[in-house]
């Protein structure tokens, strides 16, 4: 039995080495590599999630900045028709003064069409010549009401800015 002990144990020492070596290469050369694969897949997929997520935040701001303004050119539009609406109003309740100062002139016995019309001109209804404090009161009223359409597009843009950096 001493006589075969020997190739045996030759046998059995490189059977040993050769599945000692096939677990080596098999870790360095397979299970290695696919976890650097792994990691990188995974690395991969963090970016596209936050590339993706930076993408949904600017269309989102965009979104939001467009809707301000819209919203700002809505109050400046809201301004301007109050403006020409108030201007108009103005107008009217001149022409309408103008007119019953007419109609009581014309009333008296004495006076004639034409003496009264120089006398009480009637102003247009609309597209009039203001006195100046009028006209200036309605322009200020306009521009504070624009300035306060400014300051709501300022803080909507700065509200869209916090919430960007939260």
């Amino acid at each position: 039995m001493l006589k075969h002990a020997d190739p045996i144990l030759k046998l059995c020492l490189a059977a040993g080495a050769l599945l000692g070596g096939a677990g080596v290469g098999y870790y360095y050369g397979i299970y290695l590599p696919a976890q650097d694969i792994r990691r990188q897949t995974l690395a991969m997929a963090e970016k596209q999630t936050l590339a993706a997520e930076q993408s949904r935040a600017l269309a989102e701001r965009a979104r939001r900045e467009q809707a301000a303004q819209g919203e700002y050119a809505q109050c400046v539009n809201f301004a301007e028709t109050a403006y020409h609406q108030r201007w108009t109003q103005a107008c009217q309740t001149m022409h309408d003064a103008d007119q019953s100062a007419f109609e009581d002139c014309a009333d008296n016995l004495f006076s004639t069409e034409r003496g009264c019309l120089a006398k009480h001109p009637i102003r247009p209804a609309q597209d009039c010549a203001l006195p100046t404090q009028t006209a200036q009161a309605l322009s200020e009223a306009r521009e504070q009401r624009k300035m306060q359409c400014a300051a709501q597009l300022e803080t909507a843009q700065r509200g869209g800015q916090a919430a960007q950096l939260n």
